[in-house]
């Protein structure tokens, strides 16, 4: 009972936010997903897109951001009722990291915080470094699951979205 009143809260609070977009197909970032630029030492990185939805994006997602979000408190594997509230506070602390660490100096890397999931995109300079960045990111205190969509060089097709609007 209790889990369903959390879930028709967040499903309402997250429709809230569609009324909002409806007057124009613009996508923007509805669910403020962090996402950071963390580090910039390699040229020519693409550099990839933000988490930007259209509306009909937004209607989409919004049921089942609610329910993936308040299930990891149901089960026990959350203290905060949603998993999404985590990001604003662990994607700074994975920033830090990457950036006090100077094995990674030599990187152009942004991250993607989603329900206490992180997403490396960028370029680093060699797999080693790539999968060490992983295995490091795993290690910070809430972090449920790393997405690594690092590529090594920046020549190439990037395993991620590029931003058509970067130079």
């Amino acid at each position: 009972m209790k889990m369903r009143v959390l879930q028709l809260v967040v499903a309402i609070a997250l429709g809230c936010l569609v009324p909002a977009l409806e007057a124009a197909d613009e996508r923007t970032n509805a669910f403020g997903d962090p996402f950071l630029s963390v580090t910039s030492a390699l040229a020519h990185c693409p550099v990839p897109e933000g988490p930007l939805y259209t509306a009909a994006q937004v209607r989409a997602q919004t049921h089942g951001r609610a329910e993936r979000g308040t299930t990891c408190h149901y089960w026990g594997r959350c203290r905060l009722p949603n998993a999404y509230l985590y990001d604003k506070e662990i994607i700074p602390r994975v920033a830090t990291f990457i950036q006090r660490d100077d094995r990674f100096r030599d990187t152009s890397v942004w991250i993607l915080g989603q329900r206490r999931w992180v997403y490396l995109k960028g370029c680093v300079a060699t797999q080693e470094q790539s999968d060490q960045l992983e295995k490091e990111v795993r290690l910070i205190d809430d972090v449920e699951a790393v997405i690594n969509e690092l590529m090594v060089g920046t020549k190439g097709q990037p395993p991620y979205d590029v931003d058509p609007n970067a130079k």
